[in-house]
């Protein structure tokens, strides 16, 4: 599986750590940076391309996922949601990132660096991947609900 990944100077050691980590499990990842420390960097483009290729990878097929990693996680998350198509989901706990893919398909998951020690993050990232999408009818019906809005617009009740 392809896992783009982006941060901000607040998520850069794990950034750093979920990268060699995650590699030496198998996946193949994309850093969308930043590459180097600068406590004036500005996330939404980092966090915003690493989103749009986790689109493009699925609309060619490619089995794809996304991580966004900030100080609390929330600001990346709201930049990622931007990209259309995307399922962002900002994850605290392990329940949370296992319900973020099972029943909402989240194709993204945000981390706050700031609010868990690097063991803590890489376990809920490692949930997240890890979990497939249920498929189950409602939740296929609810994700659809939020693609019609997200497309044209429309409220569908």
């Amino acid at each position: 599986m392809r896992v783009h990944i982006a941060t901000d100077h607040a998520g850069l050691e794990l950034s750093a750590h979920l990268i060699e980590h995650l590699t030496a499990q198998g996946f193949e990842m994309v850093d969308h940076g930043p590459t180097a420390y600068d406590a004036e960097d500005d996330y939404p483009s980092f966090c915003i391309n690493a989103a749009l290729a986790v689109v493009a990878d699925r609309a060619q097929g490619q089995d794809s996922l996304g991580i966004v990693l900030g100080g609390s996680g929330n600001g990346e998350q709201i930049a990622a949601n931007k990209v259309v198509g995307i399922r962002a989901a900002l994850a605290w706990n392990l329940d949370t990132a296992r319900l973020a893919r099972e029943h909402n398909d989240a194709n993204v998951v945000a981390v706050g660096g700031r609010q868990h020690s690097l063991e803590e993050a890489t376990s809920i990232i490692e949930a997240f991947l890890a979990e497939p999408f249920s498929n189950v009818e409602r939740h296929i019906r609810r994700i659809g609900k939020i693609a019609t809005y997200e497309t044209t617009g429309e409220v569908v009740a």
